[in-house]
């Protein structure tokens, strides 16, 4: 099965109300909808755009929170997009209030306009200290039209157990919504997701928010869209179906093969899905004291 995805570098850039956030989505969602993807994907926490017109100078947590009352109207624009342009929406991540706590929660919309969730599992320093958010503490695999998917938000990639666990119940693509303010960062999640493609063999989307905004902890931005393979034959060469241009706003949109998947995964050059050494695994570490002074601490 041929499946095309489309991953949104979104450019933030400060807007006066609900509607410029409103009007760029709906341009850059269409946009994404004339290339036919089977799979939209937006940056990580690419709402905090509407922190653009909400008071931030004082109480930055407090601001954040603020941005849970326009968790509906999120919901009913991302819903009306993957309805109206008849594909799978992981629509970012946004910041919303459940119980009096605050999560980083990715979104997904389905053709038919339903939602499903995906918290984030580990956060940053940054987004414990600045913006309290909550730890999820679930890990979802999602059956789609298009194949099996898992969501992991940014820093999540960075842990390579969290894509052995999801690849290993039958992810077939890992969607890697980021947001990095650095090159080092954004290179931190990069490096780990094409680490992920070649050690599940398995597809990682990846996209970041690009620009910046007059808001404590997002004035800078550094990121690129791309979307990777495993490293072998059937594959490009460099292991990269598409990647965008630098900190520009654009889609970048490749078409990636679910049968050539399959079928690397019984027949590649190597099998790191399978070749794992289950009973290694859960045996403790062995230490062994190995030093040349005897009694050196």
């Amino acid at each position: 099965m041929k499946v095309r995805i489309a991953a949104v570098q979104y450019l933030l850039r400060s807007i006066n109300d609900w509607d410029g956030f409103e009007n760029q989505v709906r341009f850059m969602l269409k946009a994404a909808a004339e290339y036919k993807p089977n799979f939209v994907m937006l940056p990580e926490i690419f709402t905090s755009q509407l922190l653009s017109f909400l008071d931030t100078d004082n109480d930055i947590k407090a601001a954040v929170r603020r941005m849970n009352d326009y968790t509906p109207r999120y919901k009913v624009l991302m819903a009306e997009m993957a309805r109206k342009y008849n594909y799978y929406l992981i629509a970012g991540s946004h910041p919303n209030m459940r119980d009096g706590l605050l999560y980083n929660t990715a979104f997904m919309f389905t053709p038919q306009g339903d939602v499903f969730m995906q918290d984030k599992i580990h956060r940053t320093r940054w987004e414990r200290d600045k913006w309290d958010t909550t730890s999820g503490s679930k890990l979802h695999l999602f059956q789609t039209d298009y194949g099996a998917i898992g969501i992991l938000l940014c820093y999540d990639i960075e842990f390579p157990e969290l894509a052995r666990m999801v690849c290993e119940a039958g992810a077939d693509i890992l969607f890697v919504p980021s947001s990095t303010d650095d090159r080092q960062g954004f290179w931190r999640v990069r490096y780990c997701a094409h680490a992920r493609a070649i050690e599940n063999q398995v597809y990682v989307a990846m996209t970041s928010t690009v620009g910046n905004l007059a808001v404590e902890g997002l004035s800078m931005h550094y990121g690129q869209a791309s979307i990777m393979t495993p490293s072998d034959f059937p594959f490009s060469r460099d292991g990269i179906a598409a990647e965008g241009v630098t900190n520009m706003e654009q889609v970048v949109v490749a078409d990636v093969d679910l049968d050539a998947l399959t079928q690397n995964r019984i027949n590649g050059t190597t099998i790191p899905l399978y070749d794992k050494m289950r009973q290694v695994y859960k045996d403790p570490v062995e230490i062994v004291f190995a030093r040349s002074t005897p009694g050196k601490a």
